[in-house]
This record gives structure tokens, sequence and C-alpha cells, in this order.
């Protein structure tokens, strides 16, 4: 018997919607930040930047909000698991293409439910996450 499952995830204009807010926190703020979200696959859903970011600040936010769905916690908790990880582990996953072991990636849970995640890159860390993190409270999703 062929087994089938429905995938649920943020759609586009979501997206793009909770992609614009955070870019508005940000430069109310006055920090010059990339802001991507990417669907429950990994799929980049939105993009957008405050003018004047760092340039490699649009891959990182990217890669922020891929490891967050793909894990589905907040990128901020791998940073001292890979402290106290073996080399191994370390060393593996810090190579991994499109993986981001530091703050500002934060997955996007709606009534339980992984739908995708939001990544931010250009301040500090703690900035990262804290853009992040409100974007969603003021949208009324969770992470």
């Amino acid at each position: 018997m062929l087994e089938t499952q429905t995938i649920v995830s943020i759609t586009s204009r979501t997206a793009l919607a909770l992609a614009m807010h955070a870019l508005l926190l940000a430069e109310h703020r006055q920090f010059k930040m990339c802001i991507a979200v990417v669907n429950v696959s990994g799929q980049l859903q939105a993009f957008t930047k405050v003018d004047g970011a760092p340039l490699h600040s649009s891959d990182i936010a990217i890669d922020k909000a891929y490891t967050a769905v793909s894990f589905g916690r907040p990128t901020s908790t791998w940073t001292d698991r890979l402290e106290s990880a073996n080399a191994f582990l370390k060393h593996g996953l810090m190579n991994r293409p499109q993986f981001a072991g530091f703050a500002g990636g934060v997955p996007i849970v709606v009534d339980g439910v992984l739908v995708g995640a939001i990544g931010v890159s250009g301040g500090s860390a703690s900035q990262d996450e804290e853009i992040a993190l409100m974007a969603l409270q003021e949208f009324g999703m969770s992470s």
C-alpha cells in the first residue's frame, strides 16, 4: 500500500510579510541586517535586507534559517553543544554546507507544528536572535 503524508508549511505570502516585519524592526533599531525565511523543506520563501547590510550576511541569514528548520531548534542552541562536542561532531557539522551554529536562526512553529524558520544576520548574535524572536512573537508564532 502506498503511504503519503500531508506537509504543512509557511506560505510565500506569510513568509514575505514576516520578513518585511523583521526588516522594519531591524531598521527601527538601526541594525543593518539580512532576513531570510524558509519553508519546512528548507527552501527559501522570502529574503530582504536593510540597505547597507554586510554582503556575507545574506548567505549567513539563509544558512541560519536552513539550520533552524533542519533541526527544529534555534541555532543558538548549537553554541554550547559544539563547544563540548567531540572533534568528529564539531568539525563534521561545522564543515557542512548551510550549517550555522550560532544565534539568529529560529524555527517557526504554528499550533505545535514546525512550518519553517527565520534567519537573521548582520548584527551581533544576540541582536540577530532578538529580531527573529520579536518578529515571530508579533506575528503570533512561536519558536
